[in-house]
């Protein structure tokens, strides 16, 4: 525990910081599995209740939405309370969303359920934001690795959610709930436990040590540095945000739809739950990775090597047999890995674009319209899978993601990850 006149040492903050990470990797673990609920069976859900396959994306939208309030308010509370506070009360609302959407499927009620599915989507925007706290005292040049420690953890709950689908069904009839509703009760407890690990033991405070550190080295280099080349900075920040946005639009247009295209074709609630599962483990677990090649060659090599890994999912979903599953089980993990890449490099585009003394309220900022672009997908997937098929949904999405290549020349700076240290 450091106090507010104690000098932190480099030695000191590294310590510090790979306890952080520590916390960060044991709350990421939980949260990963709350994350999975709404991802692998919302859809289904929404698509029973309201007998509709053009409104079956309409969770994925509010829970989206819920997220992007989320963000706002996590990026505002961080920049005064700190992360602890923030996160830990995030999780928290995410886990009483997840059993009121529990409560509705088992009431048959309709409000209750968008209600619901709107808090949840808190849990969504904090499991997001929790990698930011892996970056606040990490090193210039170990900006990326840092942010995938924290992506990278998320996988065991993430992988594992999918996976336990019909287990939960089976658990959650013996309950009285619908079998659809099982994963909500898992990620009911998974987000709780995720939130009381971080309001207990994330201290100190990662980012308000940042900025106490800040202060105490009022001249460095990092705040030299940023406030320098405010005009190129302002680009890095918006080419990561454009790279963070359009890999979201993608990922979920597609993954939304695909338990729909599969349940279409008679594939088992079991192959939906492996296909879901592979894919959010590639969403994640390649940041064992991912983080270090960000940092090797650059976050705008990598934000490039995304895009064209997502259009190659679109084109495999999309011409792929509706009965093969092995052709879904690869476009759904290319999909995971084409996010995934644009997640590690834009945000740490982001981090190194932003001023340390505003940092968490740019990076709630951003991830607003991050969620509220996700949310527009989830809802336009349903529409144009219902108007035109899957394929042409794949397509499109294949297609936007190549927008990423273009707009990452809008930055001046060498794709080496020293160009970035600020």
């Amino acid at each position: 525990m450091t106090t507010q006149l104690e000098v932190i040492t480099p030695e000191l903050q590294q310590q510090i910081h790979r306890r952080t990470l520590t916390v960060v990797v044991i709350s990421q673990s939980f949260g990963g599995a709350g994350l999975a609920a709404g991802i692998s069976v919302g859809a289904l859900i929404a698509q029973d209740m309201l007998g509709s396959e053009a409104l079956s994306g309409l969770p994925s939208a509010l829970f989206t939405l819920g997220a992007a309030l989320t963000a706002f308010l996590l990026g505002r509370v961080t920049q005064v309370a700190g992360r602890r506070k923030a996160l830990g009360f995030g999780f928290t609302a995410g886990g009483i969303g997840a059993i009121g959407v529990v409560l509705a499927t088992t009431l048959g009620s309709i409000p209750l359920l968008f209600f619901a599915l709107f808090v949840y989507g808190a849990g969504t925007a904090t499991n997001l934001q929790t990698r930011y706290a892996g970056t606040d005292l990490a090193a210039p040049d170990r900006k990326g690795t840092a942010i995938s420690m924290a992506m990278v953890s998320t996988t065991i709950g993430a992988v594992a959610g999918p996976n336990l689908i019909e287990p939960m069904g089976r658990l959650a009839t013996s309950l009285g709930v619908p079998a659809l509703a099982g994963p909500f009760l898992l990620a009911a407890v998974a987000y709780l436990l995720a939130g009381i690990v971080l309001l207990i033991m994330l201290r100190p405070d990662p980012f308000l040590l940042s900025q106490q550190i800040l202060a105490q080295n009022s001249g460095s280099t990092e705040k030299s540095a940023a406030s320098g080349t405010e005009a190129n900075n302002k680009r890095i920040v918006l080419v990561g945000a454009m790279t963070l946005v359009i890999s979201q639009i993608v990922m979920v247009g597609i993954m939304t739809m695909t338990p729909i295209h599969m349940r279409a074709h008679d594939q088992s609630l079991g192959a939906v739950g492996l296909v879901i599962g592979l894919h959010v483990g590639s969403m994640w677990l390649p940041s064992l990775v991912t983080g270090r090649l960000v940092d090797w060659v650059g976050p705008r090599i990598t934000a490039t090597a995304g895009g064209l890994i997502l259009l190659a999912s679109g084109l495999i979903a999309a011409f792929s047999p509706a009965d093969n599953l092995t052709g879904m089980v690869v476009a759904l993990m290319l999909l995971g890995l084409g996010w995934n890449l644009g997640l590690v490099s834009g945000t740490t585009l982001v981090v190194h674009g932003t001023k340390p003394e505003t940092r968490a309220k740019t990076q709630g900022s951003i991830d607003v319209w991050y969620q509220i672009f996700g949310a527009g997908s989830g809802i336009l997937s349903g529409v144009i899978m219902s108007a035109a098929g899957y394929g042409v949904l794949a397509i499109v999405g294949g297609i936007l993601a190549l927008v990423i290549i273009p707009a990452l020349a809008l930055t001046r700076t060498n794709s080496n990850t020293a160009s970035f240290q600020n």
